[in-house]
């Protein structure tokens, strides 16, 4: 059975280049395309692709805010393709619950591959973006031990949550939560979450730095 993908992007010519590229590789087909976020929402309400490859800038409704509508809804997911490597877009777009998050100057056959490994479940993330995001956890200002989300996300582990009522809460992915603990761990010195859970009894949360 072929992966049934929705392109998003507002640029014809992007659009074209794109449907033309997966169209033709094995096991793809392309169902539908949209120019913006809302046309992207009510798509895959009717059209149910297996993947929605997201441009992030767009008219009338960014690619952020149709990734937390479509995800929302559950089915479809969301492979971010966007010129855009900067930490705080990355971040925003997996916040959102995108799975994947490529570049256009990304190979034809890795962006393929991009496509089958949200498929089948997995996370791909261009190497550029992979190194962006390891990169801004080292560049955190002195004395901040964890960023807004990830205070938020211990919390709820404090007040005894599991992975998927955290991302229920929050409005994010089961698997960007798993994220978020994995770098307070890191920050916090634990190896699970009873630890985290027991050292945020011990330390209040209620500002950064703390």
């Amino acid at each position: 059975m072929k992966v049934q993908v929705l392109v998003v992007d507002d640029h014809a010519m992007v659009r074209m280049g794109l449907v033309q590229l997966l169209s033709a590789a094995e096991g793809i087909e392309v169902v539908g395309e949209a120019a913006n976020g809302r046309e992207a929402v009510q798509l895959v309400e009717t059209l149910s692709p297996d993947v929605v490859l997201m441009d992030l800038q767009m008219p009338e409704m960014d690619g952020a805010t149709a990734t937390r509508e479509i995800t929302a809804r559950g089915g479809a997911q969301v492979l971010v393709l966007t010129s855009f490597s900067d930490a705080e877009r990355i971040v925003d777009a997996l916040d959102a619950g995108a799975v994947g998050y490529m570049l256009k100057d990304s190979e034809p056959d890795d962006l393929i591959e991009a496509v089958r490994s949200v498929a089948r479940g997995d996370s791909p993330l261009h190497p550029r973006v992979a190194r962006q995001l390891l990169t801004s956890r080292t560049r955190r200002p002195a004395g901040t031990t964890l960023t807004t989300r990830e205070r938020q996300v211990l919390e709820l582990v404090r007040d005894g949550l599991a992975n998927k009522q955290i991302g229920r809460r929050l409005g994010i992915s089961e698997r960007t939560v798993k994220a978020h603990l994995t770098s307070v761990f890191s920050a916090i010195g634990v190896n699970d979450r009873t630890a985290a859970a027991l050292w945020a009894e011990r330390h209040p949360l209620d500002r950064p730095g703390t």
